[in-house]
């Protein structure tokens, strides 16, 4: 619903700027140079996204499908149950939920959201069933919701994938920035909620977790941050290249092992990926052709320039403004924050500023209030406490950090 006013907003708003400058200022072309716009960033959304989004999404999701059936997911949830365990204490040891919780962060992890869905459903199932008051959010709900909030995810195969296209110089330099984004925003999340619910965080397994990942980070940070701007960019290339393609042939050695028949497993994952790319061309082209009226009117241009007027008056650098608008539409919606972080790369350049720091808004939270109404809306919880604080809390701190590494990697 939320997404639907935005959508008309942005025309309401154009036509509304539009008859002002042409009214007050003399611009007569206006509605033409709207019009245009409309009818060209269609053909771009079809053209110059979504076809080429289908043969990378193809490729990638047939990976991914191999490593599911060689067991990543499985692998995964053993590793980090323990830890998860002690995030929800309110779960009986042995209860499916916890499978099912675990099952479903590990997919998440991975990408593989056709798989996570279904598994958090599951799970959201299973803990109402433990839930005494069916009418509000017990504490597993709330904590299982802002961890999904927080984009707990290690491959951002979008974000890459539309960098490719739309001819970004080397895709995955945003990757460890993403993970190091996200990585804030999941811990936040799990903070947050943890002391709302009083929980054991100092136990030997939660700390040896996050302070062990937490120090990685920063070991991780303090070593790009003693490197120039070329080697730290040399190095970010060939980590991230590294860990993707160790990802990829651990999954095809995993699919071996475990007797798989990889190639029929990628050509299933394959197919998987040809019918999302199809499925959001709708989504993509209406959400672009509103951002692009909304440009050409010139309202974007008034939005960016008032608030870049107001972090230049205390004397920050605003560079980061023109990829605000991916990171204020991402708890809204995911197909929108998509849609900006497209068209900022496209505006302001794949390998720019804002290019780059939008796809890190887009890779470093997810889209809280859709992720809500999906997982509650799904058992029938209407009073959900703190639970969007949490995830907007996540969201905040995600696109902070996002900023703050921004301007450590890419100056």
């Amino acid at each position: 619903m939320a997404l639907n006013y935005i959508w008309v907003a942005f025309f309401i708003i154009a036509l509304l700027v539009a008859a002002v400058r042409c009214v007050f200022f003399g611009d007569t072309s206006i509605f033409e140079k709207i019009i245009t716009s409309s009818f060209d960033t269609a053909r771009f959304a079809v053209m110059d996204i979504c076809l080429p989004l289908v043969g990378v999404m193809t490729l990638w999701m047939g990976f991914m499908k191999i490593g599911e059936r060689a067991g990543a997911v499985r692998f995964l949830s053993r590793i980090v149950g323990p830890f998860f365990g002690k995030l929800f204490p309110g779960i009986p040891k042995g209860h499916k939920a916890n499978g099912e919780l675990v099952m479903n962060f590990a997919a998440n992890m991975l990408g593989l959201d056709n798989a996570a869905t279904p598994m958090g459903l599951k799970a959201m199932q299973s803990m109402q069933e433990l839930n005494p008051d069916k009418d509000t959010a017990s504490d597993a709900q709330i904590m299982f919701l802002a961890l999904n909030t927080s984009s707990i995810t290690i491959i951002p195969l979008t974000v890459l994938a539309q960098r490719s296209i739309l001819g970004a110089a080397n895709p995955t330099d945003v990757f460890i920035p993403i993970i190091i984004a996200t990585f804030v925003s999941t811990l936040t999340a799990i903070l947050y909620v943890g002391f709302r619910q009083r929980l054991k965080l100092f136990d030997r397994t939660v700390i040896a977790w996050l302070g062990g990942i937490t120090l990685a980070i920063a070991a991780l940070v303090f070593w790009f941050s003693t490197l120039d701007r070329e080697a730290m960019n040399t190095a970010s290339s060939i980590i991230s290249n590294s860990l993707l393609l160790g990802v990829i042939v651990t999954f095809i050695i995993g699919g071996l092992v475990r007797k798989v028949n990889v190639f029929e497993a990628f050509v299933d994952g394959a197919k998987g990926g040809f019918a999302t790319s199809v499925k959001i061309i709708p989504y993509l082209v209406g959400m672009l052709v509103g951002i692009g009226v909304f440009r050409a009117s010139g309202a974007m241009d008034m939005l960016t320039d008032g608030i870049a007027r107001g972090f230049a008056a205390v004397g920050l650098d605003t560079r980061f403004v023109d990829a605000l608008p991916t990171a204020l539409m991402k708890p809204l919606s995911g197909s929108g924050a998509r849609a900006m972080m497209v068209e900022t790369m496209r505006t302001c350049g794949a390998d720019s500023f804002a290019g780059r720091l939008s796809c890190m808004f887009q890779g470093a939270a997810d889209t809280t209030f859709y992720i809500i109404a999906l997982y509650f809306g799904s058992v029938g919880v209407r009073k959900t406490r703190y639970a969007v604080g949490a995830g907007l809390l996540a969201d905040l701190a995600g696109a902070l950090a996002a900023i703050a590494v921004a301007y450590l990697f890419f100056g």
